[in-house]
């Protein structure tokens, strides 16, 4: 809550019928990401540390619709400005030092907006109001053709809360002859000056009906939280046997030797399932398949893989690729690639082209250059939205 000398009131304005939003109930009634309009605009207020009491002035028919709201409430007028007045005249003598007047169809208002304004009325502005450069070219039209263009430069968009000190801006409505586009044109008839403020392209006006699909979107963000993108890398060796063929990526080539493992040994799709688990911190596939265990001798290692898949799944996570690099002198792994990619991404769910199966070699040095065993490294990307 903010000190008694710095005392702060929110007026929502909700007495509108918002025709140009289309047919039925009145826009600030309609629902919005699980609730209605006015239920986002008014939460943001209420739920503010530095807002201490919030009205909302509704029209004397939405009884229906006002009898749930949080908040008390006083009946509108026949136009915006005579509602703000209405909600001031009720304010009055309540010992507030300054106000906050947002329109209800605002209803993406966050908290940085409202402590900018608060900020600019802290430091002695007579009003303050948050507003966005115009960027795009303006142009001047008549019966649909373009008549001229409109220099951008000092243009902005308004957007609201617009905050005023109290005394002064109930004396401005109070004098003011009707008929204002908003509370900075009464404060500015007003002789009062108004700074502007960073606003906030979710702060938008719900006018017409695409404008809540557009708004819709921003809050169902908000409520999901950023997006979480891990990633995880996996690393795999396996040393060469007896044998006449290797398994690498799920695709068995023949070879004069094989790899040795518990498993199938197939350190490409080891690496890449490591690298799953790791982007999760879930360990490595000895935690879950362990090779002491009998069960798991000989196994195909697309059952690893497949593990690792639907833990991410079950933890909300997507995988949006893979890339792994099999380093080893023979077997020649790139006619083998789009056989190895096809079947990853058919265990993993995944398109092909987000599948990538390339090799090196180690130019002869190491272990893999003198030709004792393979490789792999491989990196996953996580994506929760």
């Amino acid at each position: 809550m903010t000190n008694s000398a710095f005392k702060t009131a929110a007026v929502i304005v909700a007495a509108g019928r918002g025709t140009r939003a289309g047919a039925g109930l009145p826009k600030q009634w309609r629902p919005l990401a699980g609730q209605r309009v006015a239920d986002h605009a008014i939460a943001a207020f209420v739920t503010h540390p530095r807002v201490d009491h919030v009205l909302a002035v509704v029209h004397p028919d939405d009884t229906a619709h006002t009898d749930t709201l949080p908040i008390p409430t006083v009946n509108g007028g026949a136009s915006r400005d005579a509602s703000v007045l209405a909600g001031l005249n009720a304010l009055d003598g309540q010992g507030f030092s300054h106000v906050l007047i947002h329109d209800v169809a605002r209803a993406g208002i966050d908290a940085t907006t409202i402590d900018a304004v608060i900020d600019a009325l802290q430091t002695g502005a007579d009003g303050a109001a948050p507003a966005l450069p115009v960027t795009d070219a303006l142009w001047r039209g008549q019966n649909g053709f373009v008549t001229g263009t409109q220099n951008r430069d000092g243009l902005f968009r308004a957007q609201t809360p617009q905050g005023f000190a109290f005394d002064a801006i109930l004396a401005a409505h109070r004098a003011h002859p009707g008929n204002a586009a908003d509370d900075v044109e009464v404060a500015r008839a007003a002789g009062l000056d108004v700074t502007i403020v960073a606003g906030n392209e979710r702060n938008l006006k719900i006018t017409t009906p695409d404008d809540f699909a557009r708004l819709e979107q921003h809050l169902q963000n908000d409520q999901r939280g950023p997006m979480d993108i891990r990633l995880g890398n996996g690393y795999d060796v396996h040393a060469f046997e007896e044998g006449d063929h290797v398994i690498l990526c799920g695709v068995k080539i023949p070879h004069s030797k094989a790899l040795k493992g518990h498993s199938d040994a197939d350190v490409g799709m080891h690496a890449v399932t490591d690298a799953i688990y790791g982007a999760m911190a879930e360990g490595d596939i000895g935690r879950h398949f362990p090779p002491t265990e009998a069960e798991w001798k000989d196994m195909d290692s697309a059952v690893f893989l497949k593990h690792a898949v639907e833990l991410a799944a079950s933890k909300g996570f997507t995988i949006s690729n893979v890339d792994c690099t099999l380093i080893c002198e023979r077997p020649k792994v790139g006619p083998h690639a789009a056989a190895m990619m096809a079947r990853m991404g058919e265990i993993m769910g995944l398109a092909t082209d987000r599948v990538s199966i390339k090799a090196t070699t180690s130019e002869k040095l190491g272990f893999t250059g003198r030709e004792e065993g393979i490789a792999a490294i491989a990196t996953a990307t996580l994506v929760k939205p």
